[in-house]
């Protein structure tokens, strides 16, 4: 398939400009109709909701608040009455605006704080508030704020008045765009080489924002499944694309040309994009087992982009490889190729290597001190605590906040976040009495029955963000309701929240349990291993609890907190466990395909596990700290989104990134591995038959000449031989260093030790091309090709410490 999107590339590149053309024109036509369904089954304020329904079926509305407070005087007075009623007035004949109703009538006497200094007004649109224009709710805003002067303050809250103070759709998206392109051109050197990835990044994003848009008109996709959809497309597109691109890079730099460098990237990380690809869309599906059925949207629409993102990698990306050819490589690297065309690549050496070296020298000291790290970055997580996240927690700098404050101070902290208890039937008076009568209640309010329901409003005396609000929650539900005898239930957007922490908790380990169960499936599968798969998932539990500590530590204790500029500490959003883990889960699988997947090929050829560790690693390391950087910049980019829940998520998941990327992937893991030797190959022999085969690498062509057997490896019954000497870059012999002879396709043809003085002769059964691999320690490690004719070869090898040669 790659051969052939690489020969075809107009073709291919008509084709994906036509699709994403076509899909754009029509999702724009059909327009959005995303739906928050935010359905918890048999919670008590899912049933308190539902009775709201039957009650009120007209209020498809969303409601905002006009809040404002004089400071001489009271709202009472007549110039502060009069520009009020003015500006009131006029947002009342604003075409898409409902009703507005103020404190100045008979009916509004309550929506005037004790003290007259604070009042509000309420103001409901004809629509829910992502449908609302924004130039009508900036046409609300401005003509209230006008109102303000002379000691008076205006200020306006409510989901339709957050939507106008966000940035500009897009901003947390190019700035994550731009920084990725700075790490990709300081990765690559080369302009054309940065473009690939965004490139294929933005084909798989925007596809899969057109796509979840039409979706979204045949099931319920809540807006947020947009906003994931881009945040994970950004990240995992990128990645893919970087993975392959620098494969292809490397197969020109060892003497391909770019078809059969981009045929061989495609066949080896190309494989390995497929397997991440299916890792990360597993995760997701997790969400499918908590059966909270808003998350279903959320599903689709994140995995679809990310199906699209894996599509643009292994289909688009080789034709535009074709396109390029070696413009990939930077005009140094083309002018050294050019001038010794015949060299077989660049050995992977500089601190990659070096640190390669470290983790193999010192595998107990470097696990003890990442392991260290993480414990301590996890300890916060026991503090945590799932709550409700509202315009409290905004900037303080923004309306919203102003407003939510003023409420606040005008008519208690509860005020925010009023509960409802919800009578199917008529309220009894013995109930509110007894409502009234709870401790941490401030006010009750009981309006009369409507469609047989009666809605008790009850404002508590802490916000809706304290630990008591949610204690009297409890004392409603378990004491004083059954009490009085009636049926009744507590909703509210706290209760639901409370509600939905509650679920979490209960559904989060078989949620986490299959996830990681899945994820072991198909790793078990594709490295032929119990081991492998076992560190990862234990790798994945320690990467979510760190990043839940670092989570905790900046959101609810609020460090860094104004530096980041997200306003308010408080508990962490209720629905954020879930998605993030999904994610996460998804994410740390990739990092763990791509640098396994390269020790496994290093281990199928050599069977040495201290050489396929430090080559995987020392090969791999740099290009998954370039890619984890991407990650991380796209995913804090989505602080500048004006979502607090978006900026929560995007922290939480750059965190989470940055630590497995740099402590568990380049740290942790190949330290485990060294200190597990071959047992992280072990797979026992009945299950090695009955389990199918899913290789990441693509496999091996027979090798025309059999393997000797052990009593045919003399020198004198070969058909030739190779020999030399092993010695340093100083000239010093090495003595005991592995000289191993293996042919193309990886199989061990004679293996010796060199002697005092560095001497060494392998047998060679017949002319041809070998791998010659020559490892000592500390001295490093070298492999190249050699081509025996007829006779003997003569072929010395220099070990340079910490240097690794890796030969495709």
């Amino acid at each position: 398939m790659a051969r052939w999107c690489y020969r075809h590339r107009l073709v291919v590149l008509v084709l994906w400009a036509g699709a994403l053309f076509g899909l754009g024109v029509t999702a724009s036509s059909a327009g959005t109709n995303y739906a928050e369904v935010f359905s918890l089954p048999d919670t008590d304020s899912k049933r308190a909701y539902d009775l709201m329904r039957k009650a009120f079926p007209e209020r498809a509305g969303d409601t905002d608040t006009v809040v404002w407070k004089t400071g001489e005087g009271t709202v009472r007075d007549a110039a502060v009455r009069s520009r009020m009623e003015d500006a009131l007035a006029e947002i009342g004949r604003m075409e898409g605006v409902g009703a507005v109703a103020g404190p100045y009538d008979g009916r509004g006497a309550a929506q005037i704080s004790e003290d007259e200094r604070i009042a509000y007004a309420q103001v409901t649109f004809a629509e829910q508030a992502d449908a609302v224009p924004k130039a009508l709710v900036q046409d609300v805003v401005d003509t209230a704020r006008a109102a303000a002067g002379d000691g008076l303050q205006v200020e306006l809250g409510g989901q339709a008045i957050a939507r106008v103070q966000e940035p500009p759709t897009g901003t947390a998206e190019l700035v994550g765009i731009l920084a990725a392109a700075v790490v990709l051109f300081v990765a690559f050197g080369s302009v054309f080489a940065m473009l690939l990835p965004i490139v294929v990044a933005v084909f798989g994003v925007a596809g899969g924002m057109f796509g979840t848009q039409l979706i979204s008109h045949a099931t319920d996709v809540p807006e947020l499944a947009s906003l994931l959809a881009t945040l994970i497309g950004l990240g995992v597109g990128i990645d893919y694309a970087l993975f392959i691109v620098t494969r292809h890079r490397r197969g020109i730099l060892s003497g391909k040309d770019p078809e059969e460098a981009a045929v061989a990237a495609l066949n080896t990380s190309g494989r390995a994009v497929l397997f991440a690809g299916g890792t990360v869309c597993i995760a997701l599906a997790g969400m499918l087992v908590t059966n909270l059925r808003f998350l279903d949207g959320v599903v689709i629409g994140t995995s679809l982009t990310v199906v699209l993102s894996v599509l643009a990698a292994i289909t688009l990306l080789p034709a535009l490889l074709g396109v390029l050819g070696q413009r990939v490589l930077s005009r140094r690297q083309r002018r050294r190729l050019a001038a010794a065309p015949d060299a077989k690549g660049e050995p992977v050496s500089g601190l990659a290597a070096r640190w390669s070296a470290t983790v193999q020298r010192r595998p107990r000291a470097v696990a003890a001190v990442a392991v260290v790290l993480m414990a301590a970055l996890a300890v916060p997580l026991l503090s945590l605590r799932l709550g409700t996240v509202d315009q409290g927690n905004d900037d303080a700098s923004t309306t919203t906040r102003k407003a939510y404050d003023l409420l606040a101070e005008g008519f208690g902290p509860g005020f925010n976040g009023p509960l409802q208890v919800v009578v199917d039937g008529e309220a009894p008076s013995a109930l509110i009495r007894a409502v009234e009568d709870t401790e941490g209640v401030a006010q009750v309010t009981a309006a009369p029955p409507a469609n047989g329901v009666s809605v008790i409003q009850v404002v508590p005396t802490t916000s809706p963000q304290d630990v008591e609000t949610d204690r009297l929650i409890d004392t409603l539900r378990e004491d004083v309701i059954p009490a009085a005898g009636v049926d009744a239930h507590v909703g509210g957007v706290t209760a639901v929240s409370k509600d939905f922490a509650s679920v979490t908790g209960d559904r989060l380990p078989l949620f986490v349990g299959t996830i990681i169960g899945l994820g072991f499936l198909l790793l078990l599968l594709a490295f032929r291993s119990l081991v492998v798969p076992l560190t990862a998932a234990v790798m994945n539990l320690l990467a979510a609890a760190a990043s839940f500590g670092v989570l905790v530590m900046v959101f609810q204790w609020g460090v860094g907190l104004d530096v980041l500029g997200l306003g308010k500490e408080g508990p962490i959003a209720s629905f954020l466990p879930i998605i993030m883990l999904s994610l996460l889960f998804g994410l740390s699988m990739d990092y763990q395909v791509f640098l396994v997947s390269r020790m496994h090929e290093e281990w199928v050829h050599t069977r040495d596990n201290a050489r396929a560790v430090r080559v995987g690693l020392a090969e791999t390391s740099r290009v998954i700290n370039s890619a984890a950087l991407i990650m991380v910049c796209v995913f804090l980019a989505f602080v500048l989104s004006g979502d607090y829940g978006a900026a929560m998520a995007g922290v939480g998941l750059a965190a989470a990134v940055a630590l497995d990327a740099f402590v568990l992937r380049t740290a942790l893991v190949p330290a485990v591995m060294h200190l597990l030797g071959r047992a992280n190959w072990w797979l026992p022999a009945g299950l090695e038959k009955r389990l199918p085969h899913l290789a990441v690498e693509p496999k091996e062509e027979d090798d025309a000449t059999p393997m000797p057997a052990p009593e045919e490896k003399a020198v004198d019954g070969a058909a030739s031989v190779v020999h030399g000497f092993v010695r340093t870059p100083e000239g010093e012999p090495v003595r005991d260093a592995a000289v191993t002879l293996l042919t193309p396709g990886g199989r061990q043809l004679d293996r010796v030790a060199s002697l005092a003085d560095g001497a060494y002769v392998v047998a060679v059964p017949s002319p041809g091309t070998y791998l010659l691999a020559v490892s000592a320690s500390p001295h490093g490690a070298r492999a190249a090709h050699v081509t025996v004719g007829e006779g003997p070869l003569v072929h010395d090898v220099e070990l340079t410490p910490g240097g690794v040669d890796v030969v495709n």
